[in-house]
């Protein structure tokens, strides 16, 4: 089943979801809902809160943008119960753009490298450090499960710059080729 996609204004966006544990209630189908869902919208990455499934897990499959970013071509995961343990190397600015925040990209600076401690979809535990592209979007989701949006990135004067665009995405006068749910 494909999720209606949360937009911009959505309270739910701002929610910092709950861990869960391997008995959650139909977690692989959740699992597999979230691909589809991704894959439908043609995204690079989906978090539960962005279905309005307040719960701390996203995917990732980095193939579609992988002719640019050779190092994506095999980087498909599950995150469960993700926690950034650590940030470092040099702030890298690049442009992201979010399902949830449709027609709107900005620069957003994070760090180039991260160490993540999470489980797969079979609750097996990892504790990994990634960098450069997989670290981004591994951040970007992250701030999905923490309640954040990458928009939450932008200085005060670029935030006062797309405010019009904001405003016509809690309208619903953005389209998209994939099913949302307005504010």
């Amino acid at each position: 089943m494909i999720y209606p996609v949360l937009m911009y204004g959505n309270q739910s966006l701002r929610k910092k979801a709950e861990e869960i544990d391997e008995n959650y209630e139909n977690l692989q189908e959740i699992i597999k809902n979230l691909w589809e869902t991704m894959y439908g919208a043609d995204g690079i990455g989906f978090a539960a809160p962005q279905a309005g499934i307040s719960i701390r897990i996203f995917v990732i499959d980095g193939a579609a943008i992988a002719k640019d970013y050779p190092e994506l071509k095999n980087f498909k995961k599950v995150f469960i119960n993700a926690k950034i343990t650590e940030m470092n190397g040099e702030p890298v600015n690049q442009q992201e753009g979010c399902l949830s925040v449709p027609g709107i990209r900005e620069d957003v600076t994070r760090p180039k490298r991260i160490r993540i401690v999470y489980y797969d979809e079979n609750f097996k535990l990892h504790d990994e450090v990634f960098d450069d592209q997989r670290a981004r979007i591994i951040q970007h989701e992250y701030d999905h499960i923490e309640g954040k949006l990458f928009i939450d990135h932008l200085s005060p004067l670029r935030k006062r710059l797309i405010k019009g665009k904001l405003s016509s995405i809690i309208l619903g006068k953005t389209k998209v080729n994939y099913r949302v749910k307005l504010p």
